[in-house]
């Protein structure tokens, strides 16, 4: 029951996964790679799309912004690694958290944008754990970030009523020790304490 979900939410994070997005949500005919949820995808896309609409501040990591592009009829890479000119954005296996979290590569900010806006810079290092991302980007939202390949790495919601972002990096990974993420997560928790003033008094 999604209006009852989200009566008693202030924010909606959406995580990223060993899933990923099964294709026919986005016009792809071939068969996925035996890693989808279609149950997940059946419920987080409603649930974004009314949480928007609702004005309850939405943040999308990973596969989460994913599912921010597809909802608004974007497309995805389903190998990024095999695009021509493109890194190799997958985890890497055996390998610690550490090292795989650990900041790889750079990305551009949107001049004027919300990250710009929350970041105060044009460029941050960011960590790289995906095999898909965005290709056609979903109509009604703009492009926050670009890597250095040129993979779309953040996007928002254009006219959103609220804070409406998704970002392919992983910021809640020890947000505490790396001063970039931690004032991109503490701008999530003041629209959701500000959305939950408004709601609750």
């Amino acid at each position: 029951d999604i209006d009852t979900v989200l009566e008693n939410v202030s924010g909606l994070l959406f995580s990223g996964s060993v899933s990923n997005i099964h294709p026919s949500f986005y016009g792809d005919v071939h068969a996925g790679d035996g890693l989808e949820d279609k149950d997940r995808d059946a419920t987080s896309l409603r649930l974004m799309a009314a949480a928007i609409e609702r004005g309850v501040p939405v943040l999308g990591i990973c596969r989460g912004i994913q599912e921010m592009n597809v909802l608004y009829g974007g497309t995805l890479h389903r190998q990024v690694h095999e695009v021509p000119g493109r890194l190799d954005h997958r985890e890497k296996p055996d390998v610690e958290d550490d090292i795989c979290y650990a900041p790889v590569h750079r990305i551009r900010l949107t001049e004027g944008g919300i990250l710009h806006g929350i970041h105060g810079v044009s460029e941050l290092n960011v960590n790289s754990l995906h095999g898909q991302g965005i290709d056609r980007v979903g109509e009604g939202l703009l492009v926050e970030a670009v890597a250095e390949d040129g993979q779309i790495e953040a996007i928002s919601v254009k006219d959103a009523k609220n804070f409406a972002v998704g970002v392919q990096w992983h910021p809640e990974y020890h947000p505490k020790e790396n001063p970039d993420y931690d004032i991109f997560i503490r701008a999530f928790h003041k629209a959701v304490r500000e959305y939950q003033k408004k709601k609750w008094g």
